[in-house]
Formats: C-alpha cells, sequence, structure tokens
C-alpha cells in the first residue's frame, strides 16, 4: 500500500521472520499462538548421517550450556565453530533426569577441554552454583546477555538462510519445529516450547550458534622488513643503496567475542 518502501526491504524483512513481515507488510492478522520455525527450514541445515564433528585444529570453538537441576528438565551442551559465513553445529550433548549436576558439569567440562574451549556460556540459572561448579573444573561460565527468546530470533534467519548446518538430531528438529511464538495484549511476543514439552536442546543450539555470530573476522597488520639487495628492491637515487622498507600482510583472524 506504500509505493515509497522499496521491494528489496520487504523482500529481507520476509527472510528474516516470516511471520512479522506478513503481519506487517502484508496485511495478515496474527493469532496469540503461532508456529515460529518451519520444518522445511529446519531439514535443508540438516547434514544428514553426521551426528557428531570432532575437534579439528586450527578451529575456534565455542559452548553454550543450558543448566538444569537434575529433577525435570535436560541438561544441555552445544558445540559450534564458524567458517566464514556458515555456523556448523559440532557436538550436542544432553543428559536427562534424574541426575547428579555436578557429575554432568563434569562431563560437560571434559568435553569442553576436548575442543579446546576454555570458557563456556549459559543463562542465568540457579544462580552461582553451575558457574562456580565449572570453575572448579577448570572452565570460565560467562552469562549470556540475551533472553531465550532472543536467542530464538536471532536463529531463525540463520535457518531461512541455510546459513547454518546442523546435526542429523531428529529430537532437536522436534524440538525446534515444536517452538511457538507468543503474542500477549500488550504486543509484546516471546518464543518458547508448548506448555508441557521442552526445549533445552533447542536452546543450548540457539545459544551457540547466535555466539557464534559476533565473532567477526578482523584484519590485523603483520610486517616484515626487506634487507640487502633483494630483487625488486628500490635504490636510494641519491646513495644508490637499497631502501629498507616494510611490506605489509593482512592476514584474517578470528576477532573475540568479548
Amino acid at each position: 500500500m506504500n509505493p515509497t518502501i522499496p521491494q528489496c526491504l520487504i523482500d529481507q524483512a520476509y527472510e528474516r521472520d516470516p511471520a512479522s513481515a506478513s503481519a506487517e507488510f502484508g496485511a495478515e492478522f496474527r493469532s496469540d499462538v503461532e508456529s515460529f520455525i518451519n520444518l522445511e527450514a529446519v531439514q535443508a541445515c540438516i547434514s544428514r548421517g553426521t551426528l557428531e564433528r570432532h575437534p579439528r585444529s586450527g578451529l575456534r570453538y565455542l559452548a553454550f550450556t543450558d543448566p538444569s537441576g537434575g529433577s525435570s528438565d535436560s541438561f544441555t551442551l552445544a558445540v559450534a565453530h564458524r567458517e566464514d559465513d556458515s555456523l556448523i553445529l559440532d557436538c550436542l550433548r544432553e543428559i536427562r533426569p534424574p541426575f547428579s549436576p555436578e557429575a554432568a558439569i563434569a562431563e560437560f567440562a571434559s568435553t569442553c577441554r576436548s575442543y579446546r574451549i576454555s570458557r563456556i556460556i549459559g543463562d542465568r540459572y540457579a544462580g552461582e552454583f553451575p558457574r562456580e561448579q565449572f570453575r572448579k573444573q577448570g572452565i570460565g561460565y560467562d552469562v549470556s546477555n540475551k533472553s531465550k527468546s532472543d536467542l530464538y530470533l536471532d536463529l531463525l534467519p540463520l535457518l531461512n538462510s541455510c546459513r547454518v548446518e546442523l546435526l542429523d538430531n531428529p529430537k532437536l528438529t522436534t524440538q525446534l519445529i515444536a517452538l511457538e511464538r507468543r503474542t500477549a495484549r500488550s504486543g509484546k511476543e516471546s518464543i518458547d516450547h508448548p506448555p508441557g514439552a521442552h526445549d533445552d536442546l533447542a536452546n543450548a543450539v540457539a545459544g551457540v550458534l547466535a555466539s557464534n555470530l559476533v565473532l567477526r573476522p578482523r584484519l590485523r597488520i603483520f610486517t616484515y622488513p626487506v634487507v640487502g639487495s633483494t630483487p625488486g628492491c628500490e635504490l636510494d637515487p641519491k646513495t644508490m643503496r637499497p631502501i629498507e622498507r616494510e611490506r605489509i600482510r593482512w592476514r584474517k583472524v578470528n576477532q573475540s567475542p568479548r
């Protein structure tokens, strides 16, 4: 209805969040509860037959955990890395209740060390308890500054654009497509699992992939001198001696997320 809005802007909005764009640009009414992630979008990102990717040298891995007290919800861990514009899920672990939280943290800390991870990201569950237990295992614990809904909102455009490579985990797929978008009377939206269901695996995966989004390649300068009568070296017109200069190389390195 508004010809001044570029079509490319509308297309980008539909790619990021189809449901929100339909309400904004398509004049479609939104229900209080609706499906959040499409099954076809998730299936297009699954690496069929790949249950886990082993650690490789030269890669920087991040880990995200969704802690649990051991009585009702699962304790989950997700490990991922970034390759150019793609986000690769490498490892997904779940410990189902009942279990000992201390034993679960010790197991996950061992997994983190195998991927050369010294700090983990997680939510604020149980206050200081999981942070202290991870520190005892030599793993730092950083509290995520994003809510669960924000993590899922970051994950949606990644799935829709096939920028992620997921593991072949049927339970993860089930949890992702079961997520619901709820709109309160105030207009505030939230994304969560249906009543009586769980999203422990989905939350860990959304957290680790959204955390990898902050990793951006940066350019760092490496210099090396040109000495002696190197072929192609410039000569000073007064002294006719080689001019020592510094040549600059640029190499991409990963930037710390913090």
